[in-house]
């Protein structure tokens, strides 16, 4: 009976279910029938798998073929399904020795000279191959993909020719380098601080707001900065990467999975490197969470284990916003379609940066308190309360642009205390503050009885939720961290409770 099955994997989200090509070479008039869920692009494969096994100078079987891609309930879509169509057509008109594709996965597009051409979003499969422990045929252009995973089972087919010949036994393919220094390498820590470029020393004062920096890229907390035009919160915002610590290879992994599923190559340089997004105010809804006709990911997902930056978060539509909500909490967004139900990873640290004012400035007299009122509306009351912290970034005083401060931080000193606090937390609790429960909150942070009182009292005055009022116990305890302590104090606390400059404009503007 000539049947032939080869192994390969789907796309699915950031995840790479294996799919088998079943292959049935049958007598009758000759004809090519593709089954099992094919969307467009994978029923032309017919005609570009025709003609590169022909081109190649191989016999196109006049028989009836049937190919199943199975499991026929999984949607598959793309040219990477042609490379093991066409090996099963060979194995199953025994032009390839049968056993030798055992133990093999195969991903490739055809061109119709019989050339295996790049395949996108293809990072996945690889990870998926790895964990699986077969050896994985893919397009020479997917070097660079292979090279990040480090899979040493990863081989590189360029021509249908020299790949049957590999089948054969008769040469082999070429593969990466296991000697070369990418395979599982260790990150180096102080690669991101010791960046000359956009150090925090440049920031000219603005010393609270440094240190409310410090504080969120300890904890991984979410920071919201208030302040008029022109005061330095885009530059503060953009120093945050230069605080904070490289990514581990599993994290890297994941980001690295994410970019690749939205068809953006990563270098190798920027493996380690956590991501930075900065959508504009214009962005919509699908472009920030994610979906589509095939769900992609968003800019919360391709800002995942990294910071996105959302500058005059005010002009966001409000229902835009309000998408964040969720996914802030959970860190994973679920996308559902007709087609399918895709989950994407989302676990980033949310910067955002507004003016106090539709005119720049409260105390400029064109905007009234009922305006400015109006204006800070257009965030929602549980948008808000995701913020960890919400801190003024004023006007410089007269004569500080003169002043030359040669006691100014940088990052790379203020990157050392942010390291140390995190080792402490990820040794106390096994993660960082942000993600601290509420029974680690009780059990772990060390907050004494008399604290947490003052602590309910304060947030009882200020009107804020509970959900508030757990965020200020986080942030309490990575200052503590920060300054080396054990337990929180009363002044912890207290630091954590100015950082709350959006809920004290709100209640100054409600008392005129």
């Amino acid at each position: 009976m000539a049947l032939a099955c080869v192994a390969t994997r789907a796309s699915c989200g950031v995840d790479a279910p294996p799919v088998t090509v079943e292959v049935h070479l049958s007598n009758g008039l000759p004809a090519f029938s593709l089954v099992g869920l094919p969307e467009a692009s994978v029923k032309e494969a017919k005609e570009r798998v025709r003609s590169a096994l022909i081109n190649a100078g191989f016999e196109f079987p006049m028989r009836r073929i049937t190919v199943n891609l199975a499991p026929a309930d999984l949607p598959k879509q793309g040219g990477r399904y042609d490379l093991p169509i066409a090996i099963g057509i060979l194995a199953a008109s025994k032009q390839i020795p049968p056993k030798s594709i055992e133990r093999h996965e195969f991903v490739g597009e055809l061109a119709l000279s019989g050339h295996v051409r790049y395949c996108p979003g293809i990072l996945p499969v690889i990870v998926a191959a790895s964990q699986a422990n077969n050896r994985l045929i893919l397009p020479i252009d997917n070097r660079a993909d292979a090279e990040l995973v480090g899979f040493d089972k990863v081989l590189f087919a360029t021509h249908l020719q020299s790949l049957a010949a590999y089948l054969h036994g008769q040469s082999e393919l070429p593969s990466i380098d296991l000697g070369l220094e990418w395979i599982t390498p260790t990150p180096d820590i102080s690669s991101n601080s010791n960046n000359t470029s956009n150090c925090l020393s440049e920031v000219i004062g603005q010393q609270h707001a440094k240190q409310a920096l410090e504080i969120a890229a300890a904890g991984n907390h979410n920071l919201l900065m208030l302040g008029p035009p022109g005061t330095g919160k885009t530059m503060l915002a953009s120093r945050m990467m230069q605080l904070l610590p490289p990514l581990s290879y599993e994290e890297a992994l994941e980001v690295a999975s994410i970019r690749s599923v939205a068809g953006q190559n990563m270098q190798r340089q920027q493996f380690y490197q956590r991501p930075f997004r900065s959508p504009h105010h214009t962005s919509s809804a699908v472009s920030l969470v994610g979906g589509g006709a095939i769900p992609k990911p968003g800019e919360i997902s391709l800002a995942h284990r990294g910071v996105l930056f959302l500058d005059e978060v005010a002009e966001f539509p409000r229902k835009v916003l309000d998408c964040l909500r969720e996914p802030m909490e959970t860190g994973e967004v679920s996308i559902s379609r007709a087609a399918a139900k895709l989950n994407f990873l989302c676990r980033f640290q949310l910067v955002a940066a507004m003016n106090p004012s539709p005119c720049g400035d409260v105390n400029n007299a064109r905007a009234s308190n009922e305006q400015i009122i109006r204006y800070l509306s257009k965030l929602s009351g549980p948008f808000l309360d995701r913020f960890d912290l919400t801190i003024d970034v004023p006007k410089l005083p007269l004569g500080a642009l003169n002043s030359s401060d040669t006691h100014a931080e940088t990052s790379a000193t203020v990157a050392q205390r942010v390291h140390a606090a995190r080792e402490v937390q990820l040794s106390r609790s096994g993660t960082l503050n942000s993600d601290l429960s509420g029974k680690q909150l009780k059990n772990e942070a060390r907050f004494s009885a008399a604290d947490l009182l003052f602590l309910e009292e304060s947030v009882n005055k200020l009107g804020l939720s509970v959900r508030s009022y757990h965020r200020l116990q986080r942030v309490a305890r990575t200052i503590a961290d920060l300054q080396q302590e054990q337990d929180v104090s009363r002044r912890h606390i207290a630091q954590a409770l100015g950082y709350r400059a959006v809920d004290r404009l709100l209640t100054s503007l409600k008392q005129y």
